[in-house]
């Protein structure tokens, strides 16, 4: 049974960050969200350690010290800020970079779904933005990404699921500063 449970959550995951990204124009990228989680090395993975209330990769995690599948699914899917580092020129060392916009948008709408999925009714407009300040992975993020991603979760938990796709759709995939980078 898991892993038909573990294929009905990721079909659901997929299914509402299609709608999202639909919704504000990513079309292509709702239609290829998280492929990679049916290749055999995540799928399978993700149903042995399936719990359906987290993440399979943390229990793989907590098991094995590591997450083979994460780290097969963080290569392969631009919306994840793992994806972005490289080598800086001047460090020599792998360092965070900024996220281009569409896949800073499919961001937002892969932790909007995961939180959907995994939360179900206690689910809000907030939960996003609260898993995100809970997390240290605020400080693996490129500066820029984080003060991008955190603006962006707090419009969704104050201003709700519609003002915040508008200004996704009217805004930030148009190329429109942030409030912060507006010149006076």
């Amino acid at each position: 049974m898991k892993p038909w449970k573990h294929f009905k959550t990721i079909t659901r995951h997929r299914f509402i960050v299609m709608q999202g990204c639909f919704r504000v124009g990513l079309i292509w990228q709702g239609l290829t969200h998280d492929l990679s989680k049916y290749s055999p090395v995540e799928f399978w993975i993700g149903a042995n350690y399936y719990q359906g209330d987290r993440s399979p990769n943390a229990a793989e995690r907590e098991d094995k010290g590591y997450s083979e599948a994460w780290m097969h699914h963080k290569g392969r899917n631009r919306h994840h800020y793992e994806y972005w580092t490289d080598m800086s020129r001047a460090t020599k060392n792998y360092e965070p970079v900024p996220m281009p916009r569409k896949y800073l948008v499919e961001m937002v709408m892969d932790r909007r779904a995961a939180c959907i999925v995994y939360q179900g009714e206690a689910y809000t407009d907030g939960s996003a933005l609260e898993y995100f300040e809970k997390s240290r992975e605020k400080m693996l993020m490129h500066p820029d990404t984080r003060q991008q991603l955190g603006y962006i979760l707090t419009m969704l938990r104050d201003r709700g699921e519609q003002e915040t796709f508008r200004y996704l759709k009217e805004a930030v995939l148009r190329g429109e500063p942030f409030p912060w980078e507006a010149k006076e």
